[in-house]
């Protein structure tokens, strides 16, 4: 029945993400000091919420992102959804297997290649990001990159992230902060200035990225 259903999980989901993702009217703003073009995400280290994933796998599909994902049995669905839109799987989670899959992710960013982060997950709490991208920035010296994708019409499901799906033929906007530098050699308060201005740059991009459609983000 395992075996089943993520034989299932790994043709409906992907198809029903391709489905809605083909109708949406993407625009994209660039902020000044961002990567500028989707050309540019590598190298890139991209924290983004986990309440508009779904959007942003369809937006960042076929750049060869890599992304954490757990390595319990959600995290192998999750795995097989991403891989058919062309990111890399990397297992591990803030609970388990965390510390082996940073380094993986760092193999793979120091190549040249780049890693996005599901910042607020996998359980939350929501809108509080976690400090691997910081920790990521400095091992590598590759600059940390924020979006957020507001979607004008979608369903909002009532689960801990208020999870986004977009209804079909609905306007998104991604909008991408500046980039963040950590210096390799950054101390204990450079890593919490950092992380600090992630965490506002998120806070910031939503508020407008949702404001363009006169929408307030959901709050604690």
């Amino acid at each position: 029945m395992q075996r089943l259903s993520l034989a299932l999980v790994s043709w409906f989901v992907p198809a029903f993400i391709a489905l809605i993702g083909s109708t949406l009217r993407v625009t994209f703003l660039w902020e000044e000091g961002s990567i500028g073009k989707l050309d540019n995400v590598h190298p890139g280290i991209y924290p983004f919420w986990h309440r508009c994933v779904l959007p942003a796998t369809w937006v960042f599909r076929k750049r060869k992102l890599a992304v954490m994902t757990s390595r319990s049995l959600d995290g192998e669905y999750i795995a097989r959804v991403i891989q058919r839109f062309g990111y890399v799987a990397i297992r591990g989670s803030s609970t388990r297997g965390g510390q082996r899959a940073l380094l993986e992710m760092q193999t793979y960013v120091s190549s040249g290649l780049g890693a996005a982060f599901t910042i607020d997950g996998p359980r939350g709490p929501r809108y509080v990001a976690k400090r691997g991208p910081v920790q990521l920035a400095k091992a590598t010296g590759v600059a940390i990159t924020p979006f957020y994708v507001a979607v004008e019409k979608k369903w909002v499901l009532n689960s801990w992230d208020r999870f986004v799906i977009p209804k079909p033929f609905s306007r998104a906007l991604v909008r991408v902060a500046p980039r963040i530098y950590v210096p390799r050699d950054a101390d204990n308060s450079t890593m919490d200035a950092r992380y600090s201005e992630m965490q506002s740059a998120l806070e910031r991009i939503t508020r407008l990225a949702e404001g363009h459609f006169s929408a307030v983000p959901d709050k604690e």
